[in-house]
């Protein structure tokens, strides 16, 4: 069955609900606060990389995809050693406008309208499930005019479902998600698309191995 944006699966449905709980209630299997539950912490490890593709490709509007409450958006000191320091990521970004999208926190969950010169999308693919990946993905190409840039861990998270299930529902390789990925990119070949593939050394280690892949 071909699931979509209009026709999503069950488990999409049911895991939106469980997200909107965590986004109200917190994580509570590690006692993380509401307020610190997918906050987007996770995008300052990125802002450089996608500072270059900004640069590269001239963009001036982005949108977050699946930005979790865009706290990371607020103005607070941001340094870049050798580079110098900013009052905010947009302010290093340069850019003029960054929307956020996530469907599960309320204040970002309408969808968005338009296009947008960049689509950004960190820490977000692995918690959607493989059912409904391919239109996800597909998604976020069709809201981009020059740029996407995607981060996904292929290892399960520290963070659990209510039910005690882990956050990371989709675990592939990175051959799967280079094919998935470069299957929407050539839809439109106009754009510019990286991905930061992120896999664990062992089954019992935090060390990480970063490939990249894109256009």
């Amino acid at each position: 069955m071909s699931f979509s944006r209009e026709n999503p699966s069950q488990r999409y449905t049911d895991l939106l609900e469980i997200y909107r709980e965590m986004h109200r209630g917190g994580e509570q299997h590690m006692g993380v606060p509401a307020a610190e539950t997918f906050d987007g912490r996770s995008l300052r490890a990125h802002v450089i990389s996608i500072k270059r593709l900004i640069d590269v490709t001239g963009a001036r509007t982005v949108l977050d995809y699946g930005s979790g409450k865009g706290t990371q958006y607020d103005p607070r000191p941001l340094s870049i050693p050798g580079q110098g320091q900013w009052d905010s990521v947009i302010d290093y970004w340069g850019v003029d406008e960054v929307t956020c999208f996530d469907p599960a926190y309320q204040p970002y969950s309408g969808m968005p309208s338009g296009k947008f010169d960049g689509v950004i999308s960190t820490d977000v693919l692995e918690h959607c499930p493989e059912d409904d990946v391919s239109w996800i993905v597909d998604e976020i190409f069709s809201f981009a005019s020059k740029f996407v840039f995607l981060t996904i861990a292929c290892y399960p998270a520290r963070k659990r479902l209510p039910s005690g299930e882990n956050a990371h529902c989709t675990v592939r390789p990175l051959q799967w998600w280079e094919k998935l990925l470069r299957g929407a990119a050539a839809k439109d070949p106009g754009i510019v698309w990286e991905a930061l593939i992120l896999s664990r050394t062992g089954p019992q280690t935090t060390e990480l191995v970063a490939e990249r892949i894109g256009s």
